[in-house]
C-alpha cells in the first residue's frame, strides 16, 4: 500500500457567504464564481483556495489551517458604497451549538483548537434588497463591480501588507 503525501493547502483561502435565492446577498456566491474564473485565466488558481456556502460554520475553520491568508467575502445592508475592505482578528465567544459564525468568531474557534489563525481580512459588499426569491439589484451590481477591482489587486499582491494598505478608512 503507498501513501500518498497530502498537498499543502493553498497560501490564501477564500470563503465566500450568501443565498444567492435571496437578492443582493448573491453577491459573496457571484465575486467567488468570478474571481475563480479570473484566477484560472491569469494563471494564479494555484494560490487560491475559494470556497462558498451560505454562511460560516464551525467547521470552516479547518479550512483555515495552514494559510498565509484568509478573505472573507459577504454581502451587508448598511456597509458603505461600495464595500468596506478591513483586517479582523480572533475574538468572541463561540458556544457548542452555534451554527453560523462571523469571521472573528471563526478565527477564534481556530485558535481554540491550537491552530494560528492566518492573517484574516473581510469584503464587505453594500447590497440593497434581501429578500426571498429577489434578484441582484442594479446598485448591488455595480458595487460588485468595484468589489471586483478590488478582488484583482489583492489576489496579484497577495501579501498581509499589500492588502493593509488596501483597508478602507471609513469603516
Amino acid at each position: 500500500m503507498s501513501l500518498v503525501p497530502a498537498m499543502p493547502p493553498a497560501p490564501v483561502v477564500v470563503l465566500a457567504c450568501g443565498n444567492p435565492s435571496r437578492g443582493d446577498d448573491a453577491l459573496g456566491p457571484l465575486l467567488l464564481e468570478r474571481l475563480q474564473n479570473w484566477l484560472h485565466s491569469v494563471g494564479l488558481a494555484d494560490g487560491f483556495e475559494l470556497i462558498g456556502d451560505f454562511q460560516l460554520q464551525v467547521e470552516h475553520a479547518l479550512d483555515l489551517t495552514g494559510r498565509r491568508l484568509a478573505l472573507f467575502i459577504d454581502a451587508g445592508e448598511q456597509t458603505p458604497s461600495p464595500y468596506a475592505f478591513r483586517q479582523v482578528a480572533a475574538a468572541g465567544v463561540v458556544s457548542p451549538g452555534t451554527h453560523a459564525l462571523p469571521p472573528a468568531a471563526l478565527l477564534a474557534v481556530l485558535r481554540r483548537i491550537g491552530e494560528p489563525p492566518p492573517p484574516a481580512f473581510v469584503l464587505c459588499v453594500r447590497g440593497e434588497r434581501f429578500a426571498l426569491g429577489e434578484g441582484l439589484s442594479r446598485a448591488a451590481r455595480d458595487h460588485a463591480d468595484a468589489a471586483f477591482e478590488l478582488l484583482t489587486g489583492l489576489c496579484r499582491a497577495s501579501r498581509v501588507d499589500a492588502w493593509q494598505a488596501r483597508v478602507t478608512r471609513d469603516v
